[in-house]
């Protein structure tokens, strides 16, 4: 198979789908890889270590589309790439469709077969390319937040950590799924009042046996107000299983909160849960205030550390795209049934139904376009 690695286009993304040592493997197996120059250098690899795989590196991201049969990114394609993806080619990216439209119409029309990356299933329900991710993300929201919080960034000069004699900072932390329990272990470690909230009891359960200390409460409307408007640091990790995120908190609520705080929306790439984030945001320019409030709305968080992020996107993906390169797109989900939860567009037809829903399009099972 001929498999195309295109430099990613979306604002400050630093991470590369495919590491040289992965090349190395899918070259061996005779298969031609196609790699756009400089595709891995923001992730700390030379087009030097991919051509010593046995890559072909192209000057351009037209070739890598042209040549390539298998497209891996990280991220969704851009406008820019939009008239660059060719009939029935096989596309394997985190894509997050419900907020993507056009581009699902694209998908649609060129007959594109797509799999989504975050939405790769075991029977566990682990989601285990997204998991990687998840841990950096609620891992590093801490961490920016508490850069957020400093003076010279307009915020309320917290320092969020715990120091003698004055009262613990307090971050809040919506959601306690992946994202949310490494912020939680992240907060806590560094000394804060920690308030965790979700609508799973065995969630906040898992919590509470991790270390006691850490507040925890079933979220409803009344107890996510309370916890919300002393906050120094507010964390959003709410996963919708692929569907557009509710909102949670309403500009009201914001209005309410303390002037300098910092809201976070990890999963803001499916729709923010908070009516005042209507617009995403870059790593060149992260944030926008609101009432007071600074806003952090970044949908591409792990790329702030670009090799630990490809690194750990590599870990878990490359299983997927070598089956998907030696058997083709049928035989791979087949084998790996769980990828079969992932593929959103299959030969013109929708076949996830939280986008079809989302996006008023007609669903369709991937059982009845390609059978098992």
């Amino acid at each position: 198979m001929k498999i195309g690695i295109p430099k990613e286009m979306k604002d400050d993304e630093t991470r590369v789908a495919i590491l040289p040592c992965g090349v190395d493997v899918l070259t061996k197996n005779s298969h031609q890889v196609f790699v756009q120059k400089d595709a891995g250098l923001l992730s700390g690899y030379s087009n030097e270590e991919y051509e010593k795989s046995g890559a072909t590196i192209v000057d351009d991201i037209e070739t890598v589309y042209k040549e390539g049969d298998f497209i891996v990114k990280v991220k969704e394609p851009q406008r820019v790439e939009y008239d660059l993806l060719r009939k029935e080619q096989i596309l394997f990216a985190f894509l997050h469709l419900v907020v993507e439209k056009e581009l699902t119409k694209i998908f649609l029309k060129k007959r594109i077969n797509t799999f989504a990356c975050e939405n790769i299933m075991l029977s566990d329900g682990t989601l285990p390319v997204l998991l990687p991710m998840s841990d950096i993300a609620g891992k590093s929201a801490v961490l920016i937040g508490a850069n957020l919080l400093a003076n010279y960034n307009k915020g309320e000069g917290i320092l969020l950590s715990s120091i003698a004699g004055i009262k613990q900072p307090k971050v809040v932390i919506l959601g306690c799924g992946s994202v949310g329990s490494s912020a939680i272990k992240t907060a806590f470690a560094l000394g804060c009042r920690v308030v965790a909230l979700d609508v799973d009891m065995k969630k906040l359960a898992k919590i509470n046996n991790f270390n006691n200390s850490i507040e925890t409460l079933f979220s409803t409307p009344q107890t996510l107000q309370e916890a919300l408007l002393d906050a120094d640091l507010i964390i959003c990790s709410v996963l919708s299983n692929g569907e557009r995120s509710p909102v949670l908190i309403s500009e009201e609520t914001v209005k309410r909160l303390k002037k300098g705080s910092v809201i976070i929306d990890i999963s803001v790439d499916q729709g923010s849960i908070v009516e005042t984030i209507d617009k995403t945001t870059t790593h060149t320019n992260p944030v926008f205030e609101k009432h007071g409030v600074i806003h952090y709305a970044v949908t591409n968080i792990p790329s702030a550390f670009g090799k630990t992020a490809t690194i750990a996107f590599a870990n878990c993906a490359f299983k997927y795209i070598e089956a998907i390169a030696n058997l083709g797109f049928i035989d791979a989900c087949k084998v790996l049934p769980e990828l079969q939860n992932a593929v959103s567009t299959c030969y013109g037809r929708l076949t996830n139904h939280a986008v079809s829903k989302a996006l008023n399009e007609d669903f369709y099972e991937l059982s009845s376009i390609i059978g098992f």
